[in-house]
């Protein structure tokens, strides 16, 4: 079996992509088993917040902020440039991730995706540049579902961030694995996304966009980079825009509105990939009271692909 693995893997491009794949469309209950015996583990990584990322960030964004300095606060979202993972070469995979396992579980399903998440920060207790910063993670729940397409499993990730002046932020950290995709596979309808924001912003998400946000955080992914890989391996039309990154806009579109209100709340789910095919636009509608924003994003054709809740302080 493992030399027939092995030819298959010699032969490239999307038809020996599509044979294995068909090896990992159902996981057995002992492999579910192991998967779930993660439940439970913790990683602990200090960093600092330091200026440079912030900058960097700030210039990707199209933003004109003043430069930071100590003291300045971070803002929500950005937290996303820390904590890195910082895997040496040898132990990066064919997806440009690394090698599952680890402090994630040995998902054996091809494609992954970051499919949403919860945060929470703390009024009293913002992170600044010149933090040093704590984030203890732990696998809270790894639940499989019998989907269309093959197994899904989901993984929740819950993060809490500390400063020296205690708990900084909470997260919650939805992550998808996926059997890989077959030209037979049932495509899910879309969603049309509701017109007439009262904010709104598009963005063109060309190459460079991508590639910068991919090096700021240190995403190696291929699927954000590599068109080849992405279009002929994983079976997509394009480049695939950073999760992560849509949020972080959707976020910054309320922050550009309502300066100087604080987030204390971001709830987002993932509803259907962006491709760097065409421009996209973010939309945020705020409440009467001025209190919570709903924010999404929507493709060229108007589908939904992102949607989410902004509380503000």
């Amino acid at each position: 079996m493992g030399a027939h693995r092995e030819n298959l893997r010699r032969l490239g491009g999307l038809n020996r992509h599509i044979i294995m794949s068909n090896d990992l469309r159902t996981l057995d209950a002992a492999t579910l088993a192991h998967l779930q015996s993660w439940v439970g583990k913790t990683e602990t990584l200090t960093d600092d917040i330091t200026a440079a990322p912030v900058r960097a960030l700030s210039a990707t964004l199209d933003r004109d902020d003043p430069l930071p300095v100590p003291g300045t606060p971070l803002p929500a979202l950005w937290h996303w440039l820390y904590f890195l993972p910082q895997h040496r070469q040898s132990e990066i995979g064919p997806d440009g991730h690394a090698k599952r396992g680890g402090f994630l579980p040995p998902v054996p399903l091809p494609r992954r995706m970051w499919a949403g998440g919860r945060l929470q920060w703390q009024s009293e207790n913002p992170l600044v540049v010149g933090d040093a910063v704590q984030r203890i993670s732990t696998i809270a729940s790894v639940t499989h579902k019998a989907g269309r397409t093959g197994d899904l499993l989901f993984v929740l990730v819950k993060h809490a961030v500390h400063n020296a002046r205690g708990l900084a932020l909470t997260e919650e950290h939805d992550i998808v694995y996926r059997a890989a995709a077959q030209s037979t596979d049932p495509v899910p309808p879309p969603v049309a996304a509701e017109p007439g924001a009262a904010w709104q912003r598009e963005v063109v998400p060309d190459d460079v966009l991508l590639f910068r946000y991919s090096a700021l955080t240190f995403n190696g992914h291929r699927i954000h980079y590599d068109r080849k890989y992405v279009t002929e391996v994983e079976g997509y039309p394009g480049l695939i825009v950073h999760g992560p990154l849509i949020a972080t806009l959707l976020v910054d579109l309320v922050r550009r509105h309502a300066p100087g209100a604080f987030i204390q709340r971001f709830d987002f789910k993932a509803v259907r990939p962006t491709f760097d095919l065409h421009p996209f636009r973010l939309n945020a509608q705020p409440s009467t009271d001025g209190k919570t924003v709903r924010v999404w994003a929507q493709d060229h054709d108007g589908w939904l692909t992102m949607q989410g809740s902004v509380e503000l302080a």
